[in-house]
């Protein structure tokens, strides 16, 4: 079983940035490719990024490309996402999950529990 904890969100104004980290619990989950996926009020949960177990491939969302940057530290258990020029549509809840890289969020057999990023204009 792998749990993992997100961590790093809070208010920030438009433009600003901030880096979501998500901590495994387990040392084999460095093996697992990991996403990040956000759930606004009102709106379907969305892929953010993803990255594979190596940190060798990378997907984005059309939404984030150029701007969030999905890297992993396997010495760490960790997994980032650096979010840059933060968007008031960027407002949502960041959950990381484990155990796929499709953008498909049924795929994803480990989730964290949220961490919440608010943009203001």
């Amino acid at each position: 079983q792998v749990q993992l904890v997100e961590s790093g969100g809070g208010l920030v104004q438009a433009g600003g940035s901030l880096r979501l980290s998500c901590a495994a619990s387990a040392r084999t989950a460095t093996l697992y490719s990991t996403g990040w996926f956000r759930l606004a009020p009102g709106k379907e949960r969305e892929f953010v990024a993803s990255i594979n177990g190596l940190g060798s491939s990378t997907y984005y969302a059309d939404s984030v490309k150029g701007r969030f940057t999905i890297s992993r530290e396997n010495a760490r258990n960790t997994v980032y996402l650096q979010m840059n020029t933060l968007k008031p549509e960027d407002t949502a809840l960041y959950y990381c999950a484990a155990g796929a890289v499709t953008p498909n969020a049924k795929v994803y057999p480990y989730w964290g529990q949220g961490t919440q990023v608010t943009v203001s204009s």
